[in-house]
């Protein structure tokens, strides 16, 4: 069997962060792999916010003394050594904040950084939010502790210094009581060039009708982002191979996108940079974690009825098992659909495997696997981009909508 998807998972599989030397390391991978096959590949470069890291400390003072290991989230501020109240407020909501209208002088424990937890927090001018990471047996090395940003939404409602700390150590304060800690936070701000990875191959009929074909190659800060995504970003190559040499009578535009883990930022800066292109993309295909071992195939479909049945009745023709959901892929097929393209997310899960996290590493995956999911990709793909009409027409039901404005916090 041809061992190649798997071969360049292994070649993708280290750590490579959007904006890093790393990523730009992979990127010229990709390339490579473009001009193998006889295409032809460009970069195209965007800017992303970076924090440059500096202090992040974290100490318990009352009425047990000890320090803790601590990660910044970057572009949250500073905080210079500042003594404070600790409460843990377990669910983040409105409720767990009666009488507490000012807490100027309070760092807030939470389970989980929802916006609506972080609106509150803002309300009541938190001096500083901590996250949990891991569980209570972790240590912070197995806890998968990597820094974080506060993302552009939640900055929008304001800024709070915000940093995690391990599960196990929170166990410990909340069980002796901790009621006052010290926490500094020093760091600046810069940003840093991200890349996309772009190759199209023109329609042969129609080559004013598009179809875009994405998946991030980009991995969080620690791991080897093998699962996710390397298997997407050498699925997609794989498919390049076959389509670069047999062009479908529409265009397809193949786009490997960088910080994906960072808010869609390939993505989103694709169609920021791309927009004249935008009327011509009839449909979506996105790639993202594919080809483990164990696990079902899963297919996320964003859009309407008529897509969902399409997908079902072309998997029954090909005998291809797949869980399906109707409903928002959180990848980079999102930004598209937000501008009424219907998309298929096309994956494959397992519950005996991990992605952001160092365990994200080559053994749960397999090369069989692998290429039956490219092959899957490719029979749907030729059906769709070959198509005397598409299957289905452009624009998202009202209930997707729906669910677009609550996965882009709109709501």
């Amino acid at each position: 069997m041809n061992e190649y998807p798997l071969s360049l998972v292994e070649k993708l599989s280290f750590v490579r962060y959007g904006g890093t030397l790393e990523e730009a390391r992979a990127a010229q991978i990709l390339l490579d792999e473009l001009a193998c096959a006889g295409g032809r590949g460009e970069l195209m470069e965007f800017e992303v916010e970076a924090p440059v890291p500096g202090a992040c400390e974290f100490s318990a003072l009352a009425p047990c003394a000890r320090t803790v290991p601590a990660i910044p989230y970057g572009m949250s501020g500073e905080l210079d050594g500042a003594e404070l109240n600790l409460y843990y407020a377990a669910r983040g909501v409105e409720e767990d904040f009666a009488g507490m209208d000012d807490l100027s002088g309070t760092a807030v424990l939470l389970n989980a950084l929802t916006l609506d937890a972080y609106k509150e927090l803002v309300k009541r001018r938190a001096a500083a939010f901590i996250t949990i990471s891991g569980k209570y047996y972790d240590t912070p090395e197995t806890a998968s502790m990597y820094p974080r940003n506060l993302r552009p939404r939640f900055r929008e409602e304001g800024v709070i210094p915000g940093l995690a700390i391990c599960a196990s150590d929170v166990t410990e304060l909340l069980r002796c009581e901790t009621s006052r800690v010290r926490l500094t936070l020093r760091q600046g701000e810069t940003t840093r060039l991200s890349r996309n990875v772009l190759a199209v191959v023109p329609g042969a009929e129609r080559p004013d009708e598009s179809i875009v074909l994405t998946a991030h190659y980009d991995s969080v800060p620690l791991g080897t982002g093998s699962w996710d995504n390397a298997t997407g970003a050498a699925a997609l190559c794989a498919i390049y191979r076959y389509f670069v040499s047999h062009p479908a009578r529409r265009t397809l535009r193949f786009v490997w996108c960088g910080s994906e883990e960072q808010g869609l930022l390939g993505s989103k800066a694709y169609i920021a940079q791309q927009e004249a292109l935008i009327d011509q993309i009839k449909f979506c295909f996105n790639f993202d974690m594919c080809g483990t071992i164990l696990g079902p195939n899963h297919i996320v479909v964003t859009g309407g009825d008529d897509l969902k049945h399409f997908i079902e009745q072309f998997c029954r023709e090909q005998g291809y098992s797949a869980e399906f959901d109707v409903n928002v892929h959180s990848s980079d097929s999102a930004p598209f659909c937000d501008r009424g393209i219907p998309a298929l997310g096309l994956s494959r899960e397992t519950r005996t495997a991990e992605i952001h996290t160092r365990r994200d590493l080559m053994p749960p995956l397999g090369n069989r696997q692998l290429r039956e999911n490219v092959d899957f990709a490719v029979r749907l793909i030729d059906r769709v981009a070959n198509s005397v009409r598409m299957p289905v027409p452009c624009g998202m039901p009202d209930e997707m909508k729906e669910k677009l404005d609550k996965y882009f916090r709109r709501k």
